[in-house]
């Protein structure tokens, strides 16, 4: 299996409106390391999983609308829990769009919450 790992960064704020979350209920602000890994059974025409100039671009147009925002007004998440693991799945969902038609194979985005948590999503191309 081939991959291809890029790194981008998005800072943002919310807050959890349930009790399940403790002080996190309150608005806070999270800085999110954020690593897309694409994987692939083989490579393209041009020896390569994908290109990598063009992976980043779609990477940055993806966190874009979300940095520096308050993620709990944006109608996008009206009612969610803006949770890591949300906010991958999320993520990793918005790029499967961004790259169809030009790339076959699966997407895992990490959220770096902080130098000692993480969560992931990966899936293949539907």
């Amino acid at each position: 299996m081939y991959n291809v790992k890029i790194r981008g960064h998005m800072m943002i704020a919310h807050s959890f409106q349930d009790p399940f979350f403790g002080p996190a209920q309150k608005l806070h602000g999270a800085t999110y390391v954020t690593d897309v890994t694409f994987y692939s059974k083989s490579l393209d025409s041009h020896n390569v999983v994908i290109d990598i100039g063009l992976a980043h671009q779609m990477l940055s147009e993806t966190l874009a609308p979300l940095q520096y925002q308050n993620l709990d007004e944006l109608p996008v998440f009206k009612g969610q829990l803006t949770t890591t693991e949300f906010l991958a799945k999320y993520l990793h969902d918005q790029l499967m769009e961004k790259v169809k038609g030009f790339f076959s194979g699966s997407i895992a985005v990490t959220l770096g919450e902080s130098h000692i948590a993480w969560a992931s999503y990966e899936g293949e191309m539907l």
